[in-house]
């Protein structure tokens, strides 16, 4: 049962396979990534200052030694707002992705394994979903649950569902005619040992991959539902709002929207780089 025995590699020991940065880039990716962990968990480690603090004599300041993303119009610092504003954007962000993962999981495992009529239903949820767009889809979520960090997250995280499902489903077919899986069902193992043993942790890099760009896309959702208001309520600090505060003043303090808007782009082009790492490294 040589093809059990190959089947049986630990997920964890793939994780790690599929998780060595090769590149500079990669490095740089990881590095922002931790820096973005740091501001969500302990802000205070990268700003001494308050996001709340109003300073009027210094209200929009252009970029400087002492305030590196400048001040707002009510003299906030606005690097402090963009750190503090990191552990809502992140948390929201977090909540989809573990919502998109695991329901797409339970879809793409379940369609892509059971066949049948379980493949045609899931299928059908999945075309339903990917017929709504996918703001609008989070916008009615957010309506029927209510504002707040995590009501936003579990908007963006229904909307992410289908995507998920789709490849995982995909991967879960190629897995289903491999030796090793057939081999366990000849040796009379049932279907939930067979999932659990074989098909999962051979998952574990394609769900990592697919983590990273849902966490990607998931960043910018959020950001573009809180650039419309459906954040955390003002004077809390969010990347998206952010940038929807300095619209009324980007002639002549482009810095309100440039720096939240830059810190989002390295941010969901961090997590790309990072999938694209997973996926390079499984496949070799």
């Amino acid at each position: 049962m040589t093809g059990i025995a190959v089947g049986q590699l630990s997920g964890a020991r793939r994780l790690w396979q599929v998780g060595r940065p090769k590149n500079v880039g990669t490095v740089v990716a990881v590095v922002v990534l931790a820096l973005v962990v740091i501001a969500a968990v302990a802000p205070g480690v990268l700003s001494h200052g308050d996001p709340l603090d109003v300073a009027p004599r210094y209200r929009l300041r252009a970029p400087s030694l002492a305030h590196p993303f400048g001040t707002d119009q009510l003299g906030r610092d606005v690097l402090t707002r963009v750190i503090y504003g990191t552990g809502a954007s992140l948390t929201a962000a977090l909540v989809a992705v573990a919502i998109a993962v695991v329901g797409g999981a339970l879809i793409g495992v379940g369609a892509g394994y059971l066949g049948g009529w379980t493949d045609r239903i899931g299928m059908r949820l999945v075309d339903v979903l990917l017929a709504v767009p996918a703001l609008l889809l989070s916008m009615t979520v957010i309506a029927a649950t209510g504002g707040g960090t995590i009501e936003l997250g579990v908007a963006v995280g229904v909307a992410g569902i289908a995507g998920a499902s789709r490849v995982i489903r995909s991967r879960t077919l190629q897995l289903r005619s491999t030796p090793f899986v057939e081999a366990a069902l000849v040796s009379g193992w049932s279907r939930p040992t067979v999932v659990r043993r074989h098909v999962l942790p051979h998952l574990w890099p394609t769900t990592a991959a697919v983590a990273s760009v849902e966490f990607g896309q998931a960043v910018l959702a959020v950001a573009a539902l809180g650039f419309l208001g459906f954040g955390p309520r003002p004077p809390a600090p969010e990347w998206g709002a952010m940038v929807a505060d300095g619209r009324a003043f980007v002639a002549g303090a482009w810095w309100l929207t440039a720096a939240p808007a830059l810190v989002i782009t390295v941010v969901v082009l961090a997590a790309y780089r990072l999938s694209r790492m997973i996926g390079e490294n499984h496949r070799a």
